[in-house]
């Protein structure tokens, strides 16, 4: 997907941020993208051509023919693929550099998501990475996804780790904290989120912060069976686990503000950018100890990290920080300062510093660069 897209999410608001830095260097960028409802064949954002072809579920067989049959005659200095849930391969039909930025691969998680014989193929083309990938240098977003690299067989000299940014403007206090205890989630309803968890363990919660409340910000194929499970569980829908869908992202930054705590229950994330979203706003975290959650959250200090699945660890972390203040407002004061570090400018330069190792020579005063979806051109 790219940053037009409904659905897009932290993985396309990393690769938009690095990229709408590098165009206004002099680059030239294109972005190949899956397509959408609605979508554009061809579209513009802050000076980046924006190419979409085939749909989320095919993209990585349609967007390397898209490559071939509409940006073949182009030159480009380096091809960036964002190895977002899939490989597409590209050093096998591109003949320029490759720059591989990884978010975070699925793994076994995907058997969370999917049916097993989507996961299989999944799998399938991940075990493909070491072979294809093996001499091309990787970005990664945290060292537990550079770690998972290093498992799977890309040489640790090949990877650097560039950190997220974040956007100072938006994630911000903008409002006092809530009368009542405030728990929020911010993130996509899927299955492997962990949802499922935050409600048995807020169900939990309840029981000793009587006037908590759950603000779930966010959609996806699984809210239907999220809202069910809370109603099982005796979870009243408007005074104790609200489900608000996609929200205004001034109404999302005033719920994170308000909040006590924002809890991230994920198996795995490449970063957790919700986390560092939730601490710009002044607001502590409780998340699972995790792949790049372990990164994002410093323990103890600015967020508590409990056992991924265990929801009586969850419930309990949770009604600490609600119910004990003095620590609630240290952890608090430490978590801006450490959302503070992370700048988008910060990532952008430390990304193009990668770039240019990965194009073999510093760029020309208007180099070109491609995207994957993105592909990508840039």
């Amino acid at each position: 997907m790219d940053i037009g897209a409904p659905a897009a999410g932290g993985a396309e608001v990393h690769l938009f941020e690095i990229l709408r830095r590098w165009r206004a260097r002099g680059h030239t960028v294109t972005w190949l993208a899956a397509n959408f409802p609605g979508g554009a064949e061809e579209d513009e954002r802050d000076g980046i051509r924006i190419i979409r072809a085939g749909a989320w579920w095919n993209a990585n067989h349609t967007l390397p023919a898209a490559y071939r049959r509409r940006l073949s005659g182009e030159r480009f200095d380096a091809v960036i693929e964002d190895i977002n849930k899939l490989p597409f391969l590209a050093p096998r039909w591109t003949r320029a550099p490759v720059l591989a930025v990884v978010p975070h691969l699925f793994g076994t998680t995907v058997f969370a998501e999917t049916a097993w014989p989507q996961g299989l193929y999944v799998l399938a083309h991940e075990a493909l990475i070491p072979l294809v990938y093996h001499d091309v240098p990787f970005l990664a977003i945290s060292e537990s996804t550079r770690d998972d690299l290093v498992d799977r067989g890309i040489p640790e000299g090949n990877i650097s780790v560039v950190h997220c940014g974040l956007d100072h403007e938006r994630y911000r206090p903008t409002a006092p904290k809530a009368d009542r205890p405030t728990v929020a989630f911010v993130g996509r309803l899927r299955r492997y989120k962990g949802v499922d968890v935050l409600l048995d363990a807020f169900a939990r919660v309840v029981h000793d912060v009587p006037d908590a409340v759950l603000e779930v910000i966010g959609d996806g194929p699984h809210r239907g069976v999220l809202e069910a499970r809370a109603r099982q569980l005796g979870l009243d829908p408007e005074r104790q686990a609200r489900f608000r869908g996609f929200v205004p992202a001034a109404t999302k930054v005033e719920i994170l503000s308000s909040a006590h705590v924002s809890v991230c229950p994920s198996p795995k994330e490449g970063w957790g950018l919700t986390v560092v979203e939730s601490n710009a706003c002044g607001t502590t975290v409780v998340a699972s100890r995790s792949p790049g959650l372990v990164d994002s959250v410093r323990d103890g200090k600015t967020g508590l990290l409990v056992p991924h699945g265990d929801a009586a660890a969850l419930a309990a972390a949770v009604t600490t920080v609600l119910t004990d203040a003095p620590l609630r407002a240290r952890l608090e004061v430490e978590a801006r300062a450490w959302a503070a570090t992370f700048t988008w400018d910060r990532c952008a330069d430390e990304a193009h510093a990668v770039l240019e190792r990965a194009a073999g020579a510093v760029p020309s005063p208007a180099p070109r660069a491609a995207v994957r979806g993105a592909v990508g051109a840039f």
